[in-house]
């Protein structure tokens, strides 16, 4: 069996990754850090196909160090334990562990105390979250990159680069072919290729037109206008209607983002802005908003444009605040800038100080909650707008209390 095209076309040094060129480049993190020929545990986290995979390989070759890899899915404790002798010997090893979000605890009892020594040097990657999926004692003994999607502009240049190889000899493709196949492919470059080499194999004669791809992969897509706008920007346009509660404009780009047929990205654009754009204006919107989503997924296209058409419409004409998460978002803010204190004595967890309020009327009752360094802070500001109003009301009589008392 010969290796699919993505693993011939895969990097061989970072100059040759696509995209991450916030990562990447001239005075760029990574690209210093193989400069001076320095390397720290970290984890990749990103989509699928943007190349987790070819940065943590092109770095260990930059580098040349010694390198394993293991899946933690796959890959057992014993695999584990042959790649930490190994070290031993060689005073070092650098391990790279796709799948790091679903590594087990007994692997991970293995895996802590080497990272701890510096025996063992990380690179993790995930499509996950790490701030969640990730166990907490590796994740804070790692530095996180998040990788950014590729853009068309990325994946055209590998399409070209690929035409452009050993690989695809006497390839005729037209612009147009790799304009769609970069536009089916979304971010993920891995899938661009792919589908390149099957058209490559299956074309008549090598010739490769649009008409060669509809006929492999029929997933409605919908091209470009004259204008260029992209998928992305079809998104933000969907969600920044909803939010200037334009109704007609909402109804044209989810038209649009139908007739890509991307049902996913519609999901999660909708429950986005059900809690950034319209929050606790109308908190019931949250639950709705699944309930439509679940319905669609379900009947899927074509009928899952009618849950999808009648929550949006809702979605456009209801009352709108972003208080919530500005407030959680300022309260994110002074942690990230070391603005904290400690928890009050009286409402730590043996505290014998500490008064119930079920047990005062309008079970309220004052005592500070907050660190001393931050007593009197205010991160919420409430909105005069919908439900949001009675919140407003309850917030001005509890501060109303607070002083009185």
């Amino acid at each position: 069996m010969e290796k699919p095209l993505a693993l011939k076309l895969a990097p061989k040094t970072l100059n040759e990754v696509l995209g991450q060129r916030h990562l990447i480049g001239e005075g760029k993190i990574i690209t210093n850090l193989v400069k001076n020929k320095r390397i720290f545990s970290m984890i990749l986290y990103g989509k699928p196909g943007i190349g987790k995979t070819s940065i943590a390989n092109a770095f260990v070759h930059d580098l040349d160090v010694r390198y394993r890899f293991l899946n933690a899915t796959v890959n057992t404790k014993k695999d584990l334990d042959l790649v930490i002798e190994e070290a031993k010997m060689y005073d070092g090893m650098v391990l790279i562990m796709d799948e790091i979000h679903r590594l087990n605890k007994d692997k991970q009892d293995v895996l802590l105390p080497q990272l701890e020594s510096g025996l063992i040097t990380l690179i993790g990657m995930t499509t996950s979250n790490p701030y969640h999926a990730i166990n907490p004692a590796i994740r804070s003994r790692c530095q996180l990159f998040e990788l950014k999607e590729l853009t068309t502009e990325d994946i055209l240049e590998g399409l070209h680069r690929a035409c452009q190889s050993e690989y695809l000899k006497g390839i005729e493709v037209s612009e147009d072919a790799l304009k769609y196949i970069a536009q089916l492919a979304g971010s993920d470059l891995r899938y661009a290729y792919n589908l390149l080499e099957i058209a490559y194999y299956a074309a008549d004669q090598k010739k490769i037109q649009v008409e060669t791809i509809q006929a492999i992969n029929s997933k409605p897509v919908f091209f470009s206008d004259k204008d260029g706008d992209g998928h992305y920007d079809v998104l933000s346009a969907f969600q920044k209607s909803i939010r200037g509660s334009d109704v007609d404009a909402s109804l044209y780009y989810l038209a649009r983002l139908i007739m890509e047929g991307d049902l996913d990205s519609i999901y999660r654009r909708m429950s986005v802005i059900a809690y950034e754009d319209i929050g606790l204006a109308n908190p019931g919107i949250g639950p709705k908003v699944m309930a439509a989503i679940e319905a669609s997924d379900r009947v899927g296209l074509p009928e899952a444009r009618i849950p999808l058409g009648t929550m949006v419409i809702e979605m456009a004409l209801s009352p709108k605040s972003n208080s919530a998460h500005l407030a959680l978002d300022e309260a994110l803010a002074d942690i990230e800038k070391g603005n904290t204190g400690n928890v009050p004595n009286h409402i730590k967890t043996n505290s014998t100080t500490y008064k119930y309020p079920h047990d005062y009327k309008s079970a309220f009752v004052k005592q500070q909650y907050l660190p001393d360094k931050l007593k009197g802070k205010h991160y919420y500001h409430p909105k005069d707008l919908g439900y949001e109003k009675n919140l407003k009301n309850f917030y001005e009589y509890l501060e109303q209390r607070k002083k009185a008392s």
